[in-house]
């Protein structure tokens, strides 16, 4: 079974900087993707940005050029270090893993979310 466990987060002013981290356990495909998707209070649940096992990376648009996602293997974790918040950031961000089985289907896992507030 698959764990994710989010770790920072919080109350930042607007311009200011926040780092979240996610650790994986469990097991792991040879083929996955980790990341963030984030949803704010009656908004849809949105990309912030993934990273594939061979280092690919995909942003949103709304993020692009000021966050950053890093990925340690060998501690299964993923960053995400975000700067130049805005309030429009806020919402509750989420870790994802997605992994391809034996199947080649997708597996699709998600942490317990943590709250990001940016105020103006």
């Amino acid at each position: 079974q698959v764990q994710l466990v989010e770790s920072g987060g919080g109350l930042v002013q607007a311009g200011g900087s926040l780092k979240l981290s996610c650790a994986h356990s469990g097991s792991i495909s040879s083929v996955n993707v980790m990341g963030w998707y984030r949803q704010a209070p009656g908004k849809e649940r949105e990309l912030v940005v993934v990273i594939s096992n061979g280092d690919v990376t995909n942003y949103g648009d709304s993020v692009k050029g000021r966050f950053t996602i890093s990925r340690e293997k060998a501690k299964n974790t993923v960053s995400l270090q975000m700067n130049s918040l805005k309030p429009e950031d806020t919402a509750v961000y989420y870790c994802n893993y997605a992994g391809l089985n034996s199947h080649y289907e997708w597996n699709d896992y998600w942490g317990q979310g943590t709250q990001v507030t940016v105020s103006s």
